[in-house]
């Protein structure tokens, strides 16, 4: 029988507290995102107010940034080592405080009295953080909301035409309700038919269904509730070919239905460009099968797209966290925190202390219920610095952050020529200002920055490198854009194959291998040469 046995163990454990949490958290947001969490905690903390006044933009110049952040004016040599892309700058981050140094309050360990008597003396009614980044000319816009009816109140409208049966409408809104906003039924029709039993109480069949997604096919725009794509451009043919002979117009009538006859019966060819294998099925020659292949290409792949607005689609605005601006060769970098308001501490709180501490220094008893509002003012109060904390250092780190990825790319946030992008990876950003890769990735992670050139990414300027001919390492950017150029000046009726784009980056210098043009390809969503194929 095995007996119990007592070991004693040494751990070494890295625990986060709940502040450096709450900062990491913030951190990763971007600027569009900032504001509800603002508003979330100022609901959450009746200790924390927003200020009413904004102060003017500051903005900070390349020299400004370097005599703020480092404490000293940058001289010549220091500018010389900036340019010298051999060199890495080394930089003085003694004067940042790292958010793992985030001052905590222990409220078990601290009297009542000199925690009170401690915010007296700090002033707590003059801690507040200034946004600095908004401009007392820019004026608050609203959107205007156009009023509109949505792709299924459309087909709503159409249904409501028709003349069904009570059951043959209920299907018909189950169908209507389960198309995609891209005009497709995406359901099977058994599983139709099990949602009509659960949600409906009603028994029907398969061909009950079938029957009913026929008849609204017929809807417009044409297209509509078709379950592929092959489906959905057979039905607009057909519609066109319907058309024309209600018109008397039989100009185009061979041509589409040499395009139905393509789509019905060679879609696969017709897909993946096997244009010989067209012309050999429909027997026609080179410059019929382009009048089928434009007549094809008119149509539409998604029906639903040009009624889907409003309310269907979300519409995504990109506001920038950074700005960047080129004047005179000078950079500035302002951080947009606009939606970041001024927040202090709230006067009330800090006089019901001060009403406290008084009360007690007259020798009178407080209460227990007392005690208990006054440990609660304590609580909201430190909740309310520490986020005043956590906003502002983030703004710090995000700063520091974007200045070190500025100073790599100066060329580019210069020039915008995207070749001139230099290597960089989050370890690089990371050695130079002296933060940890995790913090540097969220600060990169879904953050933007506008420049003349057009508002960016952060992600878009970390790259690795790749060897030249010569042995200089470039930016895997730089050799992206290379072959983006070579592949929108190619012949269309012949396509530069991976081997051929491998053989053209050679020759310029770039060692690549042809699985690497094949990977950069894909990554740049650019299909195999056989689908780049054109008939002009």
């Amino acid at each position: 029988m095995a007996g119990l046995n007592q070991n004693l163990s040494q751990k070494q454990l890295q625990k986060l507290s709940p502040q450096q949490i709450q900062l990491m958290k913030l951190l990763q947001i971007p600027t569009a995102t900032l504001e509800q969490r603002i508003k979330e905690e100022l609901e959450a903390n009746p200790a924390l107010d927003e200020g009413e006044d904004y102060e003017e933009d500051v903005e900070h110049s390349e020299d400004e940034f370097y005599e703020e952040f480092y404490g000293e004016k940058k001289t010549e040599k220091d500018e010389d080592s900036q340019k010298d892309n051999a060199d890495k700058e080394e930089y003085d981050n003694s004067e940042f405080e790292e958010f793992e140094e985030f001052e905590v309050s222990k409220e078990d360990d601290v009297e009542l009295d000199d925690y009170i008597q401690d915010y007296i003396e700090d002033d707590v009614a003059n801690y507040k953080l200034n946004s600095n980044n908004y401009s007392a000319d820019d004026e608050e816009k609203t959107i205007p909301i156009a009023e509109h009816h949505s792709f299924h109140e459309y087909l709503e409208e159409q249904l409501g035409l028709l003349d069904l049966n009570e059951i043959d409408e209920i299907i018909a809104h189950q169908v209507i309700g389960s198309i995609d906003d891209d005009g497709y039924l995406r359901r099977e029709s058994f599983s139709l038919v099990d949602d009509l039993t659960f949600s409906r109480n009603i028994i029907v069949t398969e061909e009950q269904v079938e029957n009913i997604i026929k008849v609204v096919q017929q809807f417009e725009p044409a297209g509509i509730c078709a379950r592929d794509l092959k489906e959905s451009l057979s039905i607009q043919l057909h519609r066109k070919l319907e058309d024309k002979k209600a018109e008397g117009d039989f100009e185009n009538e061979l041509v589409l239905q040499l395009a139905i006859k393509a789509i019905d019966k060679y879609f696969d060819e017709f897909a993946k460009k096997h244009y010989n294998k067209l012309k050999r099925h429909l027997d026609i020659d080179e410059d019929d099968l382009k009048d089928v292949i434009q007549e094809i290409i008119k149509l539409n792949p998604k029906p639903a797209s040009g009624y889907s607005t409003g309310a269907d689609r979300m519409t995504y605005y990109i506001i920038p966290d950074f700005i960047i601006e080129n004047r005179d060769g000078e950079l500035d970098l302002r951080l947009n925190a606009r939606n970041a308001p001024d927040l202090r501490v709230n006067d009330q709180y800090k006089d019901m202390l001060k009403a406290y501490k008084t009360t007690t220094e007259k020798g009178k008893r407080s209460s227990k219920k007392e005690r208990e509002a006054v440990m609660f003012i304590k609580q909201k109060i430190d909740s309310a610095k520490w986020f005043i904390d956590a906003i502002r250092q983030r703004q710090q780190t995000m700063l520091r952050t974007m200045y070190t990825i500025m100073q790599f790319q100066e060329e580019y946030f210069l020039t915008g020529d995207q070749k001139t992008l230099r290597p960089m990876i989050l370890k690089d950003i990371a050695e130079v200002t002296g933060l940890d890769i995790s913090t540097v990735s969220r600060v990169a992670n879904s953050k933007y920055v506008q420049t003349e050139f057009g508002t960016k990414r952060l992600k878009d300027f970390f790259s690795e490198s790749l060897q030249t001919a010569s042995g200089e390492e470039v930016s895997t950017l730089e050799v992206k854009k290379i072959l983006t150029e070579l592949i929108e000046k190619e012949d269309k009726r012949k396509p530069f194959s991976d081997e051929k784009l491998k053989s053209l980056l050679q020759e310029k210098g770039y060692n690549i291998a042809r699985r690497t043009v094949a990977k950069y390809r894909e990554q740049l969503s650019i299909p195999v040469a056989r689908l780049r194929k054109l008939l002009v």
